[in-house]
């Protein structure tokens, strides 16, 4: 519950005015349904009586139809300005969460990055953001104007009619409202979260399953990805099918506590009536304003049936909000070891530990300008690791590292972008064409540049026969196949000219002689650059001035 506390703070504290305008519209709708509700009971009552007792003609029509012209017209006025004010302070503040946690997304480690596609993400701004706009709107104003509402009307019963009327209605509603908010709780909460993870599992595996339908048929393994999504369909309709059951069954406990209730009052009026205690038409006041009662209610127990989704929503959204980056940045540097003669890069006794594991175990490695290292080793053994060390996107255990002589640490995340640069196992390319690819790395980028780095990469000719850097590039780079998507990411990151080039695999995918090729256009393109490769293949070692390895 702490995190949909901080979820709702942070969602609607900037647009909390007209929130709470919006609720107040929302407790004068519920009040002007159940006082139209109860006094067209009463006046139909009372003009019966009126009519039986032989004084019709004298009975004052006029007054209480008034009334009831006036409680519909307002109830429907208040109707609009309640969904104007709380529906536009909520989108306004989804939408302000939605580049928040894009913020926070960006803010994350290299490795977190990594490790989402982009399903996921996509369901992170979407699914999980849109339920929680049920925090608001079906949950704490509903609550808030059922609690107002039948507290203003039990106290006006009281007043008017009988204590022992209001008592029995509000003990009725309460003990009904308890038990289906009870039964609501344990029958559907756990199928509300398991219905929200089923329909975020049918969106990914519909994603994946459009955007790779080509290679899942090569692979044959595209009835399995129809087969899965199917079964992510059914868990998705056997969840929501338990919560529907666990809805009408608490809609039916509240339908009798009203029935309860309303009968209640109407037996204790009727006995108020004929002991001259109250006059005849304020039982039928009390028996509809019983059923009008029991309407108000039922929108705020219908909330319960979403819960489940909501905190499931709001665990996921807010575990993304709280995390922060790995390392600490733009702290004061120590002036007296930037002069001189360093190394690039340099590591000193530095230990990494993840998961109880020592993946860096008191590493040292000098790297200089122009250099090329390789560091090899079996999957597993740290070598993305130490390259996320050199990024400065994991904080060493123990011991330093140093960049151009200077703890990495106090560099701003902009002075350190500019210097060091990596190319992750997994990149991303975006739709549109090769130069804006390109551009992504260096905005100002010329035609003369573009053609000179796709040399470099061996992707010139490739981009010619397409037509040229006007070719256009599909979603996620298709148009080309994976090697040369590799070589586009490369390029890319080739053009800032970093002083510290980290590479993870960079020849995954190529032949060896075109691995061979890419690599001489590396160092060719970038002769000063000090070179640090995770790697594993033969030309890539063959290539290093010096092999480090791990494990």
């Amino acid at each position: 519950m702490k995190r949909l506390l901080r979820i709702f703070v942070r969602v609607w504290r900037p647009h909390a005015r007209q929130l709470a305008l919006g609720s107040l519209f929302s407790i004068l709708v519920f009040a002007a349904g159940t006082a139209l509700l109860a006094v067209s009971g009463w006046f139909i009552t009372a003009t019966g009586i009126a009519g039986l007792a032989g004084f019709g003609l004298a009975f004052d029509v006029f007054g209480p139809s008034a009334a009831i012209r006036f409680l519909a017209l307002g109830r429907a006025g208040a109707r609009y300005g309640e969904r104007l004010m709380t529906h536009e302070a909520t989108l306004k503040g989804l939408a302000e969460l939605r580049g928040q946690l894009l913020a926070a997304m960006t803010r994350a480690p290299l490795r977190k990055l990594a490790a989402l596609n982009g399903s996921e993400r996509l369901n992170h701004l979407t699914l999980d953001v849109d339920a929680l706009d049920g925090l608001a709107l079906r949950l704490s104003i509903p609550f808030l104007a059922a609690f107002v509402v039948s507290a203003g009307f039990l106290l006006l019963i009281w007043h008017i009619e009988s204590g022992l009327v209001a008592l029995w209605q509000a003990a009725s509603l309460a003990l009904g409202f308890l038990l289906a908010v009870t039964l609501m709780l344990k029958w559907a909460l756990r199928p509300s979260r398991l219905a929200h993870k089923a329909l975020q599992a049918v969106r990914l595996r519909l994603i994946d399953l459009l955007r790779a339908r080509p290679e899942l048929a090569v692979a044959g393994t595209l009835a399995a990805q129809t087969s899965a999504l199917l079964d992510a369909q059914a868990r998705l309709q056997q969840a929501q099918a338990r919560v529907d059951l666990a809805e009408r069954l608490s809609g039916l406990l509240l339908s009798f506590a009203t029935t309860l209730a309303a009968a209640g009052s109407l037996y204790l009026g009727l006995h108020l009536a004929e002991a001259k205690a109250i006059d005849p038409a304020l039982a039928a006041l009390g028996f509809f304003g019983a059923l009008g009662a029991g309407e108000i209610i039922a929108p705020a127990h219908r909330g319960i049936a979403e819960l489940g989704r909501i905190l499931n929503a709001a665990r996921r959204v807010d575990a993304q909000m709280q995390e922060t980056g790995a390392v600490r940045r733009g702290g004061a540097a120590d002036d007296s070891e930037t002069p001189g003669d360093h190394p690039v890069l340099s590591l000193e006794k530095v230990t990494f530990r993840q998961g109880g594991r020592v993946l860096v175990k008191e590493m040292d490695l000098a790297l200089r300008s122009g250099e090329t290292v390789a560091l090899a080793g079996p999957s597993g053994v740290g070598k993305s690791t130490l390259l996320l060390l050199a990024m400065g996107q994991l904080a060493p255990d123990g011991g330093r590292i140093r960049l151009q002589g200077r703890d990495i640490a106090t560099y701003h995340e902009k002075d350190l972008f500019a210097l060091a640069t990596l190319l992750p196992q997994r990149s991303a390319l975006i739709s549109g064409t090769i130069m804006d690819a390109l551009r992504l790395a260096r905005s100002d980028v010329d035609t003369q540049q573009a053609w000179a780095v796709l040399q470099a990469v061996a992707l010139d000719q490739v981009v010619a026969a397409k037509g040229g850097l006007d070719f256009t590039l599909g979603e996620a780079g298709a148009g080309l196949s994976g090697g040369e998507r590799r070589r586009l990411a490369l390029a890319r990151v080739l053009l800032r000219r970093p002083a510290l080039l980290l590479l993870d695999e960079p020849t995954e995918g190529l032949d060896p002689p075109m691995a061979t090729a890419v690599l001489a256009g590396i160092r060719s393109f970038l002769p000063d650059a000090a070179i640090l490769m995770a790697s594993h293949r033969k030309p890539e070692l063959a290539f290093a001035d010096r092999v480090v390895s791990l494990g």
